[in-house]
């Protein structure tokens, strides 16, 4: 038995172990099965291609990024996160913008993971989003990820008519040692 029967068994313990033992020579199958009208085996394959460091996984996903089905592209966005890809960073950042708050924050936090690439476009959302909740986000992001080419942006966001923004500002400008007086006793 192939580790893709195992994968789309239908049975999760089997498509767990499955996902451990999927190899790069399984990408074929990985992108039919993404784009099977079966939401489950769309689901594994998702999960399966976000293990993969290949870049045509990372394309596979990146297509998926647009799928209507929101459970897939939950699996998705994360898996984008855990890849660290760069090239995901669009799409991550088109994510922001989701009418579902749960999505958004799995953008952000995928955004977290890939990391300094994502800071001109979270900079961008930052100062000009016109929605707190995406701000808001935006300035998470990069309060978590602390790349120093933000800190102009944090500075102007503490002045943020939402106090979410003003609040992850001041996180990240702290995390970052920025206004800080340090002193000897």
């Amino acid at each position: 038995m192939s580790p893709l029967d195992d994968l789309f068994s239908g049975d999760d313990e089997r498509a767990e172990a499955a996902l451990n033992v999927i190899r790069g020579d399984n990408l074929p199958e990985l992108g039919a099965a993404l784009a099977s009208e079966d939401s489950q085996k769309r689901w594994w394959a998702a999960c399966a291609l976000a293990r993969l460091n290949d870049e045509r996984a990372t394309a596979a996903l990146l297509a998926a990024t647009a799928d209507p089905d929101p459970d897939l592209r939950a699996v998705v966005l994360h898996g984008l996160g855990q890849l660290r890809a760069p090239g995901a960073v669009t799409p991550l950042l088109f994510a922001l913008n989701d009418s579902s708050a749960f999505l958004a924050r799995l953008a952000t936090d995928a955004l977290i993971h890939v990391g300094s690439p994502a800071v001109p476009g979270l900079t961008r959302a930052l100062e000009q989003d016109a929605e707190a909740r995406v701000r808001a986000n935006a300035a998470r992001a990069l309060a978590l990820i602390g790349d120093p080419s933000a800190i102009p942006a944090l500075f102007h966001a503490l002045e943020d008519d939402s106090m979410m923004v003003q609040y992850w500002a001041e996180e990240g400008l702290g995390r970052m040692g920025v206004g800080q007086v340090y002193f000897q006793p």
